[in-house]
């Protein structure tokens, strides 16, 4: 008997807020592969940070280098006493590397709640974009973060947050900018960071081949094979393909991490998410490796549902990550 095919069941106001983003990002994505940030600031409302608590989390912006907007916002629990040391979780948002920013309002209310629910400092980077800054610009970006993060010299620096124990994390291609920079900053020897683990939210990754989650889930939200197939043009070298070494990080291409020290993976993957194959192969590359990878499905998840707390999942993925962090920095 035929498997009954599965539907999407989203509110009316979901559908809408998706709808309008998922429009923003086709008016704004031009067919030379630039994009007309004008359009895209339309449909992608920022969040000012907030000295004042908002939630139970304040918030605050810091400059790293200006010439290439590079900085962060530090989000820092306030319902727990000044002499808890807190875990840190640096976060790299989404956006098929050439949209949205650290202070955009969905990325914003997502690293609140993970600072409040989990009681860690959240620093969330925002890096270049392409493709007015192409590949290696956003993990350049990331691990020149982690540097300055490593220093410990900024303002505001809160006196309880603990870089003994880091986590970092990212969603769609700030989850592809993790791991890259994970990868790097297990070649080099931090001051004060010790990186106990990472975080991949739908980690946009991808190759050649179309699987058959990309075949088979049309017309979801959020995402299309014309979509993934013009970020990874706007953000590739000319003259690359998709199974460049980045793109399909186990594929014919790709860097043999074997011998690397790579930190246990938590890695989130979505039923109705196109590219959940490549996650899935994602997953067995860590395995085959020899690393540490913790996989959790959620079979009715469609591609961002993270930034939506209305989603079932929101809350289910918050306490994964808690268990996650709290598992992982009990180990020595």
């Amino acid at each position: 008997m035929a498997e009954t095919p599965r539907t999407l069941r989203l509110s009316l106001k979901t559908r809408l807020l998706l709808a309008a983003h998922s429009f923003g990002i086709r008016a704004a994505s031009r067919s030379d592969h630039t994009v007309n940030r004008s359009v895209l600031n339309i449909f992608d409302p920022k969040a000012a940070a907030s000295a004042k608590p908002i939630n139970g989390v304040s918030s605050f912006d810091d400059t790293i280098d200006p010439t290439r907007n590079l900085w962060f916002r530090l989000y820092a629990p306030t319902s727990t006493t000044t002499t808890d040391a807190l875990p840190v979780i640096i976060f790299f948002h989404g956006g098929g590397f050439a949209f949205m920013a650290a202070n955009s309002k969905s990325f914003d209310l997502l690293c609140r709640r993970l600072a409040r629910e989990i009681n860690a400092v959240v620093i969330s980077i925002n890096y270049r974009l392409a493709p007015e800054y192409k590949y290696p610009c956003q993990y350049e970006d990331g691990f020149d973060a982690l540097n300055y993060i490593d220093d410990m010299t900024f303002e505001n620096f809160p006196a309880n947050l603990d870089l003994g124990r880091c986590f970092i994390a990212g969603d769609s291609a700030g989850g592809n900018v993790a791991h890259h920079v994970v990868l790097k900053a297990c070649e080099h020897t931090f001051s004060n960071i010790k990186i106990k683990g990472l975080i991949a939210m739908q980690p946009f990754f991808g190759g050649e081949e179309r699987t058959e989650s990309e075949i088979k889930l049309v017309g979801v939200p959020l995402i299309s094979l014309e979509g993934t197939d013009w970020m990874w043009k706007a953000f590739l070298p000319e003259g690359s393909d998709r199974n460049h070494s980045v793109v399909n990080v186990f594929g014919p291409n790709a860097v043999d991490i074997s011998g690397v020290k790579f930190p246990a993976t938590l890695l989130f993957v979505g039923g109705f998410d196109p590219l959940q194959d490549w996650q899935k192969r994602y997953h067995e590359g860590l395995k085959e490796s020899g690393k540490e990878v913790h996989l959790v499905e959620y079979p009715n998840a469609f591609r961002g549902f993270y930034c939506l707390p209305e989603s079932p999942e929101f809350s289910l993925l918050i306490g994964e990550v808690k268990s996650f962090v709290q598992k992982q920095s009990s180990l020595t």
